[in-house]
């Protein structure tokens, strides 16, 4: 590891981040590598910025083998490459790979009826931040009896946070509760797509499947399809790899905060940052981040009325389905051995529509530490039954860059897999 760290500070650094002439950062020509660096995995991250590579996901679990998912830059590929550690190529192009993913569509025309679904060729492409805030006015308008737009507060930069509320027949608020939210982290726009197509599909089939029926029947459901708007408008206009909120601070020049390390329980422990230019800030202090408090807050009021059955922070890229707890690898909820088992019998479900594998298992000894993260806290501080993060697809050939012709079928495994969940709480 010696001789990788003298090559890595040796490495020329290459110019910032590239921009195209609408000032949009360009990634072509940018290589991904899944790395596996040894025993000093401190030594390889501390130095990755050296080269300017993008350090995309890591897995420092038990359940593979620890390994880094990097982009590195046109202008360091040869002495990247010359380091001779283990690694296998990704991706030839990451640049090309987000081209795959098609230009963002247009909100597709919708029946003039106020009653009308809208149609369901929204889940065939990606689309503009307004336009998915249309689609969220427009599924409740379509199911008006039982349900209604909400907000979780506003971003750093003053959008609300919006979401549905979804009941049943036994009316608003009266049942516990069950929170899905999607696009904590910009970049991961499969997770909001797949946040509305669940939507889609208890709305749809309430009146005409006994089974959705019951689901709705039984639970409140609090849906925030994007819980990071600023970030997410951001990696759509201007940097497609945007991981953190827009939130700027005195006395240094980086912007973001990972909203995800910023919960206030656990807060400062392994698994975060305190570096402000790094994709896993913490902030200066727990919960500072205006849309970690607003989701929170939704969070905080359930616990005090109805309670929290299931809440689930949904994310790309891996396939896994984590438990508590990301801030320790050997503490477990009092549940836990009922959550392992009704995780894996959930992966299981998943796969009967296309084989697609996922991992279950707790947070840390699954994937990797994440201080301050959500499911940790609505499982002790909300006291929900299942406080659970979702990474969805894929295993890291697009990762991020998911392309417009996965949506579908990620939406049709995972609902597949949330029926069989809400059947057998």
């Amino acid at each position: 590891m010696k001789f990788l760290q003298y090559v890595l500070l040796a490495a020329p650094l290459a110019a910032t981040l590239r921009l195209d002439r609408r000032g949009k950062v360009v990634y072509d020509g940018y290589k991904v590598f899944r790395v596996t660096p040894g025993d000093d995995i401190p030594a390889f991250e501390s130095h990755l910025e050296s080269m300017e590579a993008i350090d995309l996901t890591h897995n420092h679990g038990h359940i593979d083998e620890e390994h880094f998912d990097v982009a590195v830059p046109p202008e360091n590929l040869s002495a990247f490459e010359a380091l001779n550690f283990t690694s296998t190529v990704l991706s030839e192009d990451l640049g090309a790979d987000i081209a795959l993913e098609g230009d963002l569509a247009e909100y597709p025309a919708r029946e003039l009826s106020a009653a009308a679904l809208p149609d369901f060729s929204w889940f065939s492409a990606y689309h503009a931040y307004a336009d998915h805030l249309t689609f969220l006015s427009d599924i409740q308008s379509s199911f008006s009896s039982n349900s209604e737009l909400i907000t979780a507060g506003k971003s750093f930069e003053g959008r609300d946070i919006q979401g549905i509320h979804l009941w049943g027949s036994g009316g608003k608020g009266s049942k516990p509760a069950i929170i899905w939210h999607g696009n904590v982290h910009a970049r991961e726009w499969i997770s909001s797509k797949v946040v509305e197509y669940l939507t889609y599909q208890l709305v749809a089939n309430y009146s005409n499947d006994t089974t959705i029926k019951g689901f709705l029947d039984n639970y409140d459901f609090y849906i925030l399809p994007i819980v990071n708007p600023d970030g997410f408008l951001y990696s759509q206009t201007t940097n497609r790899l945007w991981r953190k909120n827009r939130q700027t601070r005195s006395g240094t020049s980086a912007v973001g905060t990972d909203v995800n390390r910023n919960w206030p329980w656990k807060w400062d422990g392994e698994g975060s940052s305190t570096s402000p230019g790094s994709g896993e800030y913490r902030g200066a202090a727990a919960g500072d981040t205006p849309e970690n408090t607003g989701i929170r807050t939704l969070g905080d009021q359930l616990t005090n009325t109805t309670g929290i059955k299931l809440y689930v922070d949904w994310h790309s890229y891996g396939q896994y389905i984590l438990t508590p707890y990301g801030y320790s690898c050997t503490a477990a909820a009092s549940n836990q051995d009922k959550q392992n088992s009704l995780a894996k019998s959930l992966a299981t479900a998943i796969a009967k529509p296309y084989g697609t594998r996922f991992t279950a298992g707790p947070t840390c000894a699954t994937l990797y530490a994440t201080a301050g993260g959500s499911n940790d806290y609505v499982t002790d501080i909300n006291k929900a039954e299942y406080g659970w993060a979702i990474e969805l697809r894929d295993t890291g050939r697009n990762g991020f860059t998911l392309p417009a012709d996965q949506i579908l079928p990620t939406g049709i495994e995972i609902w597949e897999g949330i029926k069989y969940l809400l059947a057998n709480f």
